[in-house]
């Protein structure tokens, strides 16, 4: 069917003042582009790219070390990943979380349970990964691999990237469900799958872990479950943290649940602390970006979803200092405090920097690690480099 000039004109419009991003560069209304062309661009340019993970944590009872290093490098791994654009756009950030091999678990479900489906909600991941403890159980990779892959609304756009991330220590070839099967199922979806032994190199390999890796596109990884993560002190460190208190007073809570989840963000501050100080500064550093969005309860982050919206809000869901104020009045408050926002997160951008390049140059002199960090974080950074995000 020969395309309309009116959808020709429509497509034309929709790029004519766009810049495209790294690659695409700028389009006018003049250039003499093929319709296909054109097509492909404006797709491009409503695109919002998004990178989805499920994580598979084995909470047997052997698994406290697992557990512990994944919820110190939580916000590392969203922070590596938040550093990249495709077609100049951020990517929206998912996570899943399942646990399996834990006996507290229905054995009727083989010993599996949806953590939290897939969410850019990073206070409640948060949450429900400092949730888990571990006991002993029967751990069933392939079983748990096809439950993340039937029950998760996996994204159908050949451009995002979709992963899973199945950690533990027991044989890959155990349970009702082969590995096999779940693998041919998650190549159907275009979903990879990574999986990360606790243990010895070669004895994953002989018990099925890189195997299912290489079957669907994945990287093979182990780690030592038990190495401790070491946090290299930097002088910026306290003046980061002083920062994280300084950006918390900007958020506004409105709404039934707004102050329940204002709370749980300090909680979860709380939970990065007592983890420890490097953990503290990384999720300071994810919430200092875009990917760390709370406009259901925060006034400044709804403002910028949906102006009008926030300046009709009933009065009785607005917070104390709010009450009874006009609209132009509401409107001034919570431009004060995006304005205050903003200029907090620059500084945490000035003096991230400054610390990380400290921390890479002492890095550099210390051993190769087997820690979380050193392993999958890295690797799953070059994976969204190979499906086309730049960093």
């Amino acid at each position: 069917m020969r395309t309309s000039s009116f959808r020709k004109a429509a497509l034309v419009a929709a790029i004519s003042f766009s810049t495209l991003g790294a690659g695409l560069g700028v389009m006018t209304a003049q250039a003499q582009i093929p319709v296909s062309n054109l097509e492909e661009v404006a797709r491009k340019v409503q695109y919002q790219p998004r990178i989805q993970i499920a994580l598979l944590l084995d909470t047997s009872s052997s698994m406290d070390g697992l557990i512990a290093q994944t919820k110190t490098q939580l916000w590392t791994l969203v922070n590596e990943l938040g550093e990249g654009k495709k077609y100049g756009k951020a990517p929206i950030i998912e996570l899943a979380l399942y646990e399996y091999g834990n006996a507290n678990l229905s054995v009727g479900q083989g010993y599996i349970r949806q953590v939290l489906s897939l969410s850019s909600d990073l206070d409640d991941v948060s949450e429900k990964l400092f949730a888990l403890s571990t006991n002993g159980g029967q751990e069933y990779a392939g079983q748990v691999l096809k439950k993340s892959l039937d029950d998760l609304e996996w994204s159908t756009h050949k451009d995002d990237m979709k992963l899973i991330i199945i950690a533990g220590n027991e044989p890959f070839t155990q349970g009702p469900v082969s590995w096999q099967s779940s693998c041919e199922r998650a190549k159907s979806k275009g979903v990879i799958i990574d999986t990360i032994h606790c243990g010895d190199a070669e004895r994953g390999k002989r018990t099925g872990w890189k195997d299912a890796a290489d079957c669907a596109g994945g990287i093979y990884m182990t780690i030592n479950q038990d190495e401790k993560y070491v946090h290299i002190p930097s002088p910026y460190d306290d003046d980061l943290i002083s920062l994280n208190k300084k950006l918390n007073k900007t958020y506004i809570s409105y709404g039934v649940e707004g102050e329940k989840k204002r709370l749980r963000q300090a909680t979860q501050d709380s939970n990065a602390e007592a983890m420890n100080k490097g953990a503290q500064i990384n999720r300071l550093y994810t919430k200092s970006k875009s990917n760390y969005k709370n406009d259901s309860w925060d006034l400044v982050d709804a403002y910028d979803k949906d102006k009008e919206s926030v300046l009709n809000i009933d009065d009785a869901k607005l917070p104390p200092e709010l009450k009874g104020k006009t609209p132009a009045q509401r409107e001034a408050f919570i431009k004060a405090k995006q304005a205050e926002r903003q200029a907090i997160k620059k500084q945490i951008a000035s003096l991230g920097k400054q610390q990380k390049e400290f921390v890479a140059k002492k890095r550099a002199d210390l051993s190769e690690s087997k820690a979380l960090d050193a392993v999958m974080v890295t690797a799953v950074r070059d994976q969204a480099s190979r499906s086309g995000f730049k960093y």
